[in-house]
């Protein structure tokens, strides 16, 4: 038998890629979360009814694991968490506490926690010389959201409790087949896809940008995070490391590579919307020096899958 693994959140979007990356390496895993998955699960055991902010939950959960992937979490897109503050702040704060403390009851080896680009000060998004983003750049602290004060605590929290054991990954925007792409929690470019799915379908060429879409960001593929992720966890590092990619797009041009690809014209429509910050980039100096490993699937590859993915969704929600 493989080496024991925990994933936490494993019928979420990441949660379910790295449960089959894992598979596929020979681990053992569980996978908990508190709801289905999308898709069958491959784990060796698993729990849908499992919520990691109850204590014997997670004390159930960790027992006989060595290592963690805590993935659990109350995230979405900046729609989401903007709307839902002190919510979501409190169920990631409650599931970390609870989760760490548990697999240190349970002398977990190793932990791996998803922290986020919304961990970095607010101030540096505002200027295109400063938004490439290093890994110190987390303080003197100053995060947008709420969410992003979660993250940071948990970043402090999680070596005080369980040391050398930890491996943090500041995740910057992953997306990819099987990721929510309708229902509010969708981030930008699953709800690009689906609004320029619905153009294709109807002919009607309109599709909402939120804002005026001069944003800049960066985009990282499934694939590629989960290998990332791993090497993480496999690695001596332990402090936070930048998991993602370093191509800058705005959402304007995101749009229009999406079109592209679906074959159609659209009509971008300005409107209001939480936005996010102005400019947010990924310096990946440090990932490269401490991983050796640089992100293999293109922008244009990862849309054109993601597309095809979100559009078959769509087909069926309106044949339902």
């Amino acid at each position: 038998m493989g080496t024991r693994v925990l994933v936490t959140g494993g019928a979420g979007f990441i949660g379910d890629h790295l449960v089959r990356y894992l598979k596929e390496r020979g681990y053992w895993v569980r996978a908990v979360d508190v709801r289905s998955p999308l898709r069958k699960s491959v784990a060796d055991e698993a729990s849908w009814t499992c919520d990691m902010r109850v204590e014997y939950h997670a004390l159930s959960a960790t027992r006989d694991m060595e290592e963690i992937y805590a993935l659990a979490a109350d995230h979405g897109g900046v729609g989401h968490i903007s709307a839902y503050p002190a919510t979501v702040f409190w169920n990631n704060a409650m599931i970390n506490l609870v989760t760490a403390w548990a697999a240190s009851e349970n002398k977990i080896r190793r932990y791996f926690f998803p922290s986020s680009v919304c961990v970095y000060p607010k101030q540096l998004k505002t200027n295109p010389e400063t938004a490439s983003l290093r890994e110190e750049d987390a303080f003197p602290a100053d995060p947008e959201h709420a969410y992003g004060w979660e993250k940071l605590f948990a970043e402090i929290m999680l070596p005080l409790e369980l040391r050398e054991n930890v491996r943090i990954g500041r995740l910057h925007t992953i997306y990819g087949p099987w990721c929510a792409w309708d229902g509010g929690r969708e981030k930008v470019i699953p709800a690009l896809c689906r609004k320029i799915a619905i153009a294709e379908l109807t002919g009607d060429p309109r599709v909402e940008i939120w804002g005026d879409g001069g944003q800049t960001r960066t985009f990282c593929y499934i694939d590629d995070a989960v290998e990332m992720i791993h090497r993480l966890m496999r690695s001596d590092y332990h402090q936070p490391l930048n998991i993602g990619s370093d191509r800058l797009i705005t959402i304007n041009e995101l749009a229009d590579k999406i079109a592209r690809i679906a074959g159609v014209e659209i009509e971008k429509v300005s409107a209001h919307g939480s936005t996010g910050e102005r400019y947010r980039g990924t310096d990946l100096t440090r990932m490269r020096e401490v991983l050796h490993y640089e992100p293999q699937t293109s922008l244009e590859a990862g849309l054109a899958a993601t597309y095809k993915w979100v559009k078959e969704q769509v087909e069926c929600s309106q044949s339902a």
